[in-house]
């Protein structure tokens, strides 16, 4: 779980700012799940730049609540979090900070998104949030206000999501139980599972994945696998003390992205059959598939240039499918393997997608 967030400030020296305004999102990886924005009165006084670039004054917060005032539901929906924003280390530097005014310790891992960016999405001519994301088509509404900024991170984490194949976001998120007795440690994990199309991935007391999966239905596909008596699934069951998953919204992608985490993840109990394939080519030079996405509004898109598949990505908005610069930006690139080529060329004879723009 992440809470997700952005603060704004009163400005001025070290470690003597206060809060403004405070927006958290809580996000289970897939969506929001609660949220908490609002005004702060710091007590003090702004600094004049921060009023001309937030447009909070003094006359705005004169009867928002103190700090003091908001810190329990604060310390309520980060509780058992990962803190995610964009400069991270400045938004859990000013939380600790006043958490620390009040005598209380507030301790929370972070993930900073400038620098999973930097990572995942390398070569970009800035890491500022509004020129990030104008770069990836993201919408930013109310720019340097918490509401509008939080938004707009919590976007760019499930873009991040999408094309970290390692993994690595999620094993260091999970939170280990190892308390729970089997069966019911079983009955839990499968609760919390949707019955939606994607992948999902068997972890141990370690985060390591030792298993991934795919299906229709997650779920089912993970209780299938909990009531297998095969010796690998015996034990699958007896090691496993959490199950992640990633929505794909369409099998398409479900089939792509399986085949290629085996490859990157490597899993202890995944066994792939070699199979042959002749070469495949595809009939357009430049091809967008575009089909359902995760959520409702969003698309899939795969990328086919020059005759090579590139990758998918999620979009929101046509204009993000109309550029092909920001597009590129987005995808997660794919090899253009043969068995790559050969799923995406059997998927689209056996089935219907909703739009194939040539370009």
């Amino acid at each position: 779980m992440y809470a997700i967030l952005d603060i704004e400030t009163t400005g001025g020296k070290f470690n003597q700012e206060g809060i403004t305004e405070i927006a958290i999102y809580k996000f289970d990886g897939h969506q929001i799940v609660d949220q908490f924005i609002s005004l702060i009165n710091p007590e003090r006084e702004i600094q004049p730049f921060v009023v001309n670039l937030t447009g909070i004054n003094s006359g705005m917060l004169k009867n928002a609540p103190k700090f003091y005032e908001v810190a329990k539901r604060i310390v309520e929906i980060t509780t058992d979090c990962v803190l995610v924003a964009h400069n991270a280390n400045f938004d859990n530097r000013i939380l600790t900070t006043e958490f620390r005014r009040l005598g209380f310790d507030f301790e929370r891992k972070t993930l900073c998104t400038v620098e999973l960016s930097q990572k995942l999405i390398p070569e970009q001519d800035s890491y500022k949030l509004g020129k990030l994301c104008r770069s990836l088509g993201i919408p930013v509404s109310s720019r340097h206000r918490a509401e509008g900024d939080a938004l707009a991170t919590v976007q760019l984490f499930k873009l991040l999501l999408s094309k970290d194949v390692h993994k690595e976001i999620i094993k260091s998120a999970i939170k280990i139980d190892t308390t729970r007795k089997l069966a019911p440690k079983l009955l839990n994990i499968l609760d919390e599972l949707p019955k939606k199309i994607g992948l999902f991935y068997v972890h141990n007391c370690t985060s390591n994945i030792l298993y991934i999966g795919k299906g229709l239905n997650i779920q089912k596909a993970v209780n299938q696998l909990f009531l297998r008596s095969s010796k690998k699934a015996t034990i699958i069951q007896n090691s496993v003390v959490s199950v992640s998953y990633e929505e794909t919204g369409n099998d398409l992608i479900a089939q792509l992205k399986y085949l290629e985490e085996i490859k990157t993840n490597k899993p202890k109990f995944n066994f792939t059959k070699k199979q042959q394939f002749s070469k495949i080519e595809f009939s357009n030079e430049n091809l967008l598939v575009i089909d359902k996405g995760r959520s409702i509004g969003e698309k899939s898109v795969l990328l086919i240039e020059n005759n090579q598949f590139k990758g998918y990505c999620y979009v929101n908005l046509e204009y993000q499918i109309n550029n092909i610069e920001i597009l590129r930006t987005l995808i997660s690139p794919m090899e253009n393997s043969i068995e790559n080529r050969y799923i995406i060329k059997n998927y689209l004879q056996k089935n219907k997608v909703e739009k194939l723009i040539r370009f």
